[in-house]
């Protein structure tokens, strides 16, 4: 059963949350603050996160910095206020996707689905290779995971999507439009600025000067491509 894990410190919210995700099948667990969020996701290994940014002990912004150094899974953000900022602050320290309260559950669930569906399916490779080399940067396909240099990089899942996508179509060129579509979803509610928060954040990762880079190249009027 897949397990998802709900960190809101509004109880009224939490126990709606967690009554509709365990109506659809899902085994929804749930933690009230920060710290509880940390030790509850170490201890269940749940298949997705719903976190709160607005909590006691830990911020959902710490909790997500913090996960996201340890473990790989999706992460779905809350937010009280409609700000840009958020949102981007969000995405860049990991998170894969965000809703603004109030919203409906129908939403919740369908982003949620969308979310795991596209968590499962494995980034192939042309020619069916298990590792693209591309110079110094090597993606490994089947541990969902890549290194610079023979050390490994710490990517989201998005991250990594975004990288192997990307390193499997090589010089080809492909927008914002088409990005979105492909590693987000037809159904995905963001923006295009979601990719650019997504593409600077992998620069600073794998190139030597993210301001100038050398791997991955924005193509003017166009979108973004990898080199090698």
């Amino acid at each position: 059963m897949t397990k998802i894990l709900i960190v809101e410190d509004d109880r009224n919210l939490l126990d709606t949350l967690k009554y509709n995700l365990r109506k659809e099948g899902y085994n929804a667990v749930i933690a009230v603050d920060g710290a509880e969020a940390l030790d509850v996701a170490r201890r269940e290994k749940p298949d997705l996160i719903v976190l709160d940014i607005m909590l006691p002990k830990l911020s959902g912004f710490e909790v997500c910095r913090i996960l996201r150094k340890e473990m790989t899974i999706p992460i779905l953000m809350l937010t009280a206020k409609d700000e840009e900022v958020d949102k981007i602050v969000g995405l860049e320290i990991g998170a894969d996707d965000y809703m603004t309260k109030p919203f409906s559950m129908r939403e919740l669930l369908a982003r949620l689905g969308a979310m795991l569906r596209r968590a499962e399916m494995a980034v192939q490779p042309a020619g069916g290779e298990k590792v693209l080399r591309i110079d110094d940067l090597e993606i490994d396909i089947a541990r969902h995971q890549a290194f610079l240099r023979g050390t490994a990089l710490e990517l989201s899942p998005k991250e990594f999507d975004l990288l192997a996508f990307l390193a499997k179509n090589k010089g080809f060129v492909f927008s914002r439009e088409q990005l979105l579509d492909k590693l987000w979803g037809y159904d995905y509610a963001g923006d295009t600025r979601t990719v650019d928060v997504h593409i600077r954040w992998l620069r600073q990762k794998i190139e030597s000067d993210p301001a100038k880079p050398k791997r991955l190249m924005t193509v003017r009027g166009t979108g973004y491509k990898l080199e090698g």
